[in-house]
């Protein structure tokens, strides 16, 4: 099931080792593609062979960036290229670090926030006679991630060898169900979509609120089973995909080997063939992203009979039981019901032997990332030099904090809050996005291309709105999960079914509007539109982006823009489609509904000739909501911090003693935020799977289509970045 959350994504820094996901960063996740970059020729010089010493303490976390305008490159003109004018010497002296793919003026706060939990996961580690019961948890998984003398003693073959007995276990295709099941309790993610797929292996599974009434919790089942990041990876024809496909062959190969005692290289290189044809079939069977982006696609409502005619020999009843999954629900939403009738095909056009071999590739796949370094690295090799252009591996202690946080991350959060989250912070992100709220209640009220009775349901829906700053209100229990200092994969794997299971536990319940779905030292924001919330993390209100010692225009601009972008996500092409309450309803009439969606093909053709980056051309189309939310969210922030400038009978066109107005300051900020660099490989996963925009593009589309940015800077006619055709929908 595909997950409704419309996340910011300020810098992807995360990114998972054994697939690529970009998301709101609770854990790990990554992004693109030359693999022209041959493999690293000494496996120890990336790695290390440190298991029989203490590894050195980490260095000091870098210095959180503070907005500083005497940054920009005044030999360059604003109004030619903002983007270069506004970053190009912080990107000349900041250069992509080895162990990233992206680094940008947040990536300090990444490693900042990483440090805090350290932190906090060290002190726990060390048993006392006083020490909690999270502390205990928390701690023990970190020692057992830490503890790489363990791990290096263990052999992939030994670590999986219980999961591949189990696995041998499969004599029919009726038995595929059971093994699927299995595998989702082991490996995270089932219960988990994006715009593509669910990372899992087959399928996924888990709760969703329904689309037609948004209080009650359903069953809902989504497309997955790929290892690339999405169906183009295995579909497009391009010299440069199928290198990767084939690139991708040669891993799977190798995994198996590494894998699966007695696997040898011939066996493994048929092995690899017959998995790429399985994902390969599975892939042109999914609904494509774009067609994903529109909710009614999705809202396909099935009883389980009818669930199990789309795919009679899955045996959905097996597969159910196994997960446990609640008998309550009162109906099952699949996402796409033609790619689980192809799947039928599929599951028939394989034998059982070819569904042991993708069963064990899809454990070894899931696995990888916490099994010894031979494994490890080939997995990192792949998803993050091949793929997205890393140099060398983060070190463990980074890893271990990123899965402590995706597998803990509520209980560490508490900790984050407290070292790094002030109320006095609260209270003043909690005003701007009030401020924020009233600048789009205003704006509704001006526009001339809607009517009244969409007006007013525009501003019923808006001051719905719940805001979530910092911080949930109440804190997860995870007394129940066995976390214990013997095994990093084990842990894991208790974590794993933890959390499906209490996902699960939703099912045919009323919709708990309390939750987060993302941990406080989360450097990101979202908009869930089935819960109408604007959801701000306590790791996004810290510098760059929100700094207290700034002025409000500089922090409107760089924060502020977040909060806009997350509002107006409310109001883009896909949140316009739910209501107030949050259900999939149509609410605007037939006029404004034209008049909103020749403004929203305005910004997806702009974006879409916007150019072309690492061989890829911009697709407007999958960017058009992210892309309206920049574009409002900027406006909306400038309206926001202009009347509170007003309010205080101050202007934003009066020169400072550093040279600079606070109109101009407003809008380096935000470009200042936006500072961020792409190795080529991340840039072309992102062109071709992500709905948000590259950095470049956030900055430059969204300030040519504003008056008020070329009045900063006197920018005239014809200048790049005033527009002859300015796309405006909020």
């Amino acid at each position: 099931m595909r997950v409704l959350r419309f996340a910011i994504i300020m810098v992807p820094l995360c990114f998972a080792l054994s697939g690529i996901r970009v998301h709101s960063q609770s854990a790990t996740s990554s992004q693109t593609v030359p693999s022209t970059q041959s493999k690293p020729e000494s496996k120890k010089s990336l790695w290390g062979t440190n298991k029989d010493k203490p590894q050195p303490p980490p260095p000091p976390p870098p210095k959180l960036e503070h907005f500083d305008p005497s940054q920009v490159d005044k030999t360059l003109d604003p109004c030619q290229d903002f983007y270069e004018y506004a970053c190009s010497k912080w990107n000349a002296a900041n250069p992509i670090p080895k162990d990233q793919v992206a680094w940008g003026t947040g990536g300090g706060l990444q490693y900042w926030n990483e440090s805090i939990l350290r932190e906090v996961l060290q002190k726990a580690a060390t048993p006392t006679a006083n020490r909690t019961g999270y502390e205990q948890q928390i701690g023990d998984y970190w020692a057992a991630c830490m503890d790489e003398v363990t791990i290096e003693g263990t052999p992939a073959t030994r670590s999986l060898a219980a999961g591949m007995e189990y696995i041998d276990h499969l004599k029919s295709k009726s038995d595929l169900a059971g093994q699927v099941a299995h595998l989702h309790l082991a490996v995270p993610g089932a219960w988990r979509g994006d715009d593509n797929q669910t990372r899992s292996a087959l399928l996924g599974f888990g709760p969703h609120q329904a689309y037609d009434d948004a209080t009650r919790v359903v069953a809902a089942i989504d497309q997955g089973g790929l290892g690339l990041p999405n169906r183009a990876f295995y579909l497009k024809n391009d010299d440069k995909s199928k290198e990767i496909l084939s690139e991708y062959e040669a891993h799977i190969a190798e995994m198996l080997i590494l894998g699966i005692s007695e696997e040898s290289a011939e066996q493994g290189a048929a092995d690899a063939k017959t998995v790429v044809a399985i994902e390969t079939a599975l892939a042109q069977a999914q609904m494509d992203n774009v067609a994903r982006r529109d909710p009614k696609n999705l809202n396909n409502k099935m009883s389980l009979k009818e669930v199990k005619a789309l795919t009679p020999s899955f045996d959905w009843k097996a597969y159910l039981e196994a997960v446990k999954a609640p008998p309550s629900s009162p109906y099952y939403l699949v996402s796409s019901p033609q790619f689980f009738r192809s799947l039928e095909q599929v599951i028939q056009q394989y034998s059982v032997d070819d569904w042991k071999v993708y069963l064990r590739w899809q454990l070894i796949h899931g696995s990888a990332p916490y099994l010894y370094k031979p494994i490890a690295e080939e997995n990192w090799v792949f998803y993050s030099q091949t793929l997205l252009g890393a140099k060398q591996p983060l070190p463990r202690w980074r890893r271990c904090v990123r899965t402590a946080d995706r597998d803990l991350g509520m209980a560490l959060g508490q900790a984050y809050v407290a070292a790094a989250f002030p109320p006095e912070s609260k209270q003043r992100a909690v005003a701007m996005v009030h401020d924020i709220e009233n600048a789009l209640d205003r704006d509704i009220t001006d526009v001339d291309w809607m009517q009244p009775p969409t007006k007013a349901e525009a501003k019923v829906k808006l001051h719905a709105i719940e805001d979530k700053i910092g911080y949930p209100d109440h804190w997860r229990d995870y007394s129940p999960v066995k976390i214990t200092r013997g095994s990093y994969l084990e842990n894991v794997h208790e974590a794993t079914a933890f959390e499906f299971h209490r996902q699960l536990g939703k099912i045919g319940k009323p919709v708990d509007r309390s939750e987060w779905t993302v941990t406080p030292p989360t450097i990101s924001a979202y908009y869930d539109p089935q819960l109408n919330s604007v959801n701000l993390p306590a790791g996004i209100l810290q510098p760059p982006y929100f700094d207290s010692t700034m002025d409000d225009p500089v922090n409107y601009g760089a924060i502020g823009m977040v909060i806009g972008h997350e509002i107006t996500h409310g109001f883009d092409d896909q949140g316009r489609e739910f209501d107030a309450k949050g259900n999939l309803r149509d609410w605007w009439t037939p006029e404004d509904a034209k008049a909103y969606a020749q403004r929203a093909d305005c910004v997806a053709n702009e974006y879409t000739k916007s150019g072309v980056e690492a061989g890829v051309k911009q697709n407007g189309p999958l960017t058009q909501g992210e892309d309206t939310a920049d574009n409002g969210g900027l406006r909306l922030a400038f309206m926001a911090v202009s009347n509170k400038v007003q309010s205080e009978n101050k202007s934003l066109d009066i020169d400072e003693a550093d040279g600079w107005t606070p109109r101009q300051k407003f809008f380096l900020s935000f470009a200042y935020s936006w500072c961020t660099q792409y190795s080529p490989e991340l840039t072309r996963t992102v062109e071709s799977t992500n709905p948000h925009s590259i950095p470049k593009y956030r900055v430059n589309n969204v300030v040519s289509n504003m008056p008020e940015f070329q009045q900063a800077f006197s920018c005239k006619k014809g200048s790049l970045m005033v527009r002859d055709n300015q796309c405006r929908v909020w």
